[in-house]
């Protein structure tokens, strides 16, 4: 039980941490530009897919700074191009165009590297375990991720809180006006943070596609999940994003460690056969089973009971 815990643990924190990573552009995104991006999950794919192709020519670790970069300047093309055109005709359009960007990148993937996963492998220099635990090998490559993404976390709370660059950002989610009249250009400052948003959820893919499928639809298995972090956490709120992307990272892992049903909970009594055959369809269905619906559960208890999220300042 202390193994199943404390791996169950590592691996819900990490999960979370790469979430976040994905969330906190998206969280930024809004709040200052009001739009829900559909197709933020097709950067971290881009992420995944450069990183490995530039992974097979000069190596994961040049990958991992390169192909986060490459996709941030494919976002500011997307930001400049893009969303600044389809601005003015409100937030449908913006919301119609993100979701048909989506489908045009996950066809482009298809195009230039086919449906089936790819051979993403673990750099060699991170393929062994870091420690033992009981009888549990827990891989390097692993805890190179946790840190990545706490390193990255820090370094981004430093920047928004104790920077200029991040005052500027700051001002402009909420009094973007006021900035432009104190001489900043707001859609250069808007632009980079689309960039530095679809850079973060690069680093994601680069360095998770070796630990997980990388493959072309791996942007839809995921992006649903960060529009749920996002009203979890607050809209705008990027230490809500960080509280629910841990929340739902830890929920998940260990929903899927607890493989009990509530046939087993209750066992041969008689409140267990007059349950059963009220609820026969779902009587013998594990934790387990359930584990990829319960992010969305949460979702609607918190639509229903706090509808601004657990640290968010708006109700809508």
């Amino acid at each position: 039980m202390l193994e199943i815990v404390f791996i169950s643990t590592l691996n819900g924190v990490l999960y979370g941490m790469l979430l976040f990573l994905m969330a906190s552009g998206l969280t930024v995104i809004f709040s200052m530009m009001g739009v829900l991006n559909f197709a933020h999950a097709s950067f971290y794919m881009l992420g995944a897919f450069f990183g490995f192709e530039i992974s097979r020519h000069v190596g994961f670790f040049p990958g991992l700074v390169i192909a986060p970069v490459l996709v941030g300047l494919i976002g500011m093309a997307v930001e400049r191009y893009g969303l600044r055109q389809v601005h003015r005709h409100g937030h449908v359009a913006e919301l119609l165009f993100t979701f048909g960007l989506t489908f045009i990148i996950q066809e482009v993937v298809q195009m230039v590297w086919g449906k089936l996963a790819v051979d993403y492998k673990v750099p060699p220099a991170l393929d062994f375990p870091a420690f033992t635990l009981f009888a549990t090998e827990y891989p390097a490559f692993k805890i190179f991720m946790l840190a990545i993404s706490i390193a990255i976390f820090a370094v981004l709370l430093l920047i928004v809180k104790r920077t200029r660059v991040g005052l500027v950002v700051q001002a402009a989610l909420s009094h973007p006006d006021m900035v432009g009249m104190l001489g900043h250009n707001v859609g250069r400052v808007f632009m980079l943070v689309f960039g530095v948003g679809a850079g973060l959820a690069a680093v994601a893919g680069v360095i998770a596609g070796p630990a997980l499928v990388t493959q072309a639809n791996m942007a839809a298995a995921l992006g649903p999940i960060l529009f749920v972090i996002v009203v979890v956490g607050g809209l705008g709120s990027l230490s809500g994003a960080f509280v629910a992307s841990l929340l739902i990272g830890l929920i998940q892992t260990f929903a899927v460690a607890v493989n009990v049903s509530l046939a087993d909970i209750l066992g041969d009594t008689q409140m267990a056969d007059a349950l059963s055959v009220w609820l026969s369809d779902i009587w013998s269905v594990t934790v387990a089973q359930i584990a990829p619906i319960l992010p969305y559960l949460l979702l609607v208890l918190i639509l229903i009971f706090r509808p601004r999220g657990l640290m968010g300042n708006r109700e809508s």
